[in-house]
């Protein structure tokens, strides 16, 4: 709890230090001054919890963390399928479109903005990285996904080197594509970056995160070869996936240059460690993909044996008015009275 408010602290000292991070900043620009400031010492790791839809990235932004990521795995899992990409790129653009409206949404709601009672902050919608699979078909698709997801918003792309169709970095049955095969796409995802940036302005291109799945198929050597090449290419973040060890992480971040991504799955095979000793490690971002989807299937299944055995559920749920009120029945009741004649 004492790192979370320090984290918490942090970032409310540097956007306050800095309007621009604010006020008027494009997302990918955002997102862009965190990690600087992560990498630079003068704020904590970035806590990432991932979101998947619109309600979970709202209860992301009110619980004060400072970006987040929309998960492919949660998407999928969401409309019922798993995490090997039978969700298609049109139903992700419109998962981000949904995610981005649920941040921004928050951000008015946390500053009370154009409320009597606004705070005189300004809002904070804050910085999300979709999950661009494999940027679903060859190198022109690559940099169409990258354009597609920053007209909804999102402050990053993640791009992977699986053959398609991918599946969840922790499970078997992954295959990876040849290592100039791999580059090329990063490349193309960074190059689609930059075209954005130039049509609509500084900033406003998605950051790149390049990931790798090699470790498991080809060696750990392999994988930060690869990593090492994608930031050649041009990429702002990379993402070894599924390190098996400590030691593995420590050399990762001693090889790779650039802000790094840890995978904190719980019950995967990455061993989870705290906040601080990814940061000492040298990650700048720690994410954790799977413990909401995760946490509410939970409860979902134990509220529904409840019911099945006729037993009350009310340790299960939240009550009815905050539930309302998480969900915007509060701020929309507001807003209805702002416009009556």
């Amino acid at each position: 709890m004492l790192y979370t408010k320090k984290i918490l602290s942090a970032t409310v000292a540097l956007l306050a230090i800095d309007t621009s991070v604010s006020f008027g900043c494009p997302p990918p620009e955002r997102l862009s001054r965190l990690l600087k400031a992560t990498d630079s010492g003068e704020a904590p790791i970035i806590l990432m919890p991932c979101c998947y839809d619109g309600i979970t990235a709202r209860l992301v932004a009110q619980s004060g963390f400072n970006a987040t990521f929309m998960t492919g795995f949660g998407v999928s899992g969401a409309n019922g399928y798993p995490d090997t990409q039978l969700v298609s790129f049109n139903e992700m653009v419109l998962a981000a479109s949904k995610v981005a409206e649920g941040l921004s949404s928050a951000a008015l709601e946390n500053v009370k903005f154009g409320e009597p009672d606004y705070t005189g902050q300004s809002p904070v919608a804050i910085p999300c990285i979709a999950d661009g699979d494999t940027g679903y078909g060859n190198a022109i698709n690559v940099k169409r996904t990258v354009f597609g997801y920053a007209r909804t918003g999102m402050a990053g792309m993640m791009i992977e080197d699986q053959v398609a169709p991918k599946r969840c970095g922790h499970v078997a049955g992954k295959a990876v594509i040849p290592f100039d095969e791999a580059v090329q796409r990063v490349k193309a995802a960074c190059d689609a970056r930059d075209e954005y940036e130039a049509l609509f302005g500084k900033g406003t291109g998605p950051l790149i995160l390049a990931r790798t799945d090699s470790l498991v198929t080809d060696g750990f050597e392999d994988a930060i070869q690869r990593c090492i090449a994608f930031r050649e290419a041009g990429c702002d973040m990379t993402f070894l996936e599924a390190p098996q060890t400590i030691e593995q992480m420590k050399e990762y971040c001693q090889r790779v240059t650039g802000p790094k991504l840890a995978n904190m799955l719980e019950y995967g095979n990455t061993p989870i460690l705290p906040p601080s000793e990814l940061q000492e490690m040298g990650y700048t971002i720690a994410a954790y993909p799977l413990t909401l989807l995760s946490a509410s299937i939970k409860t979902m299944q134990e509220s529904l044996q409840l019911i099945k055995e006729g037993k009350p559920t009310l340790d299960k749920i939240l009550p009815f008015a905050e539930t309302k009120d998480v969900v915007g029945f509060t701020k929309y009741a507001k807003e209805e009275d702002r416009y009556k004649c």
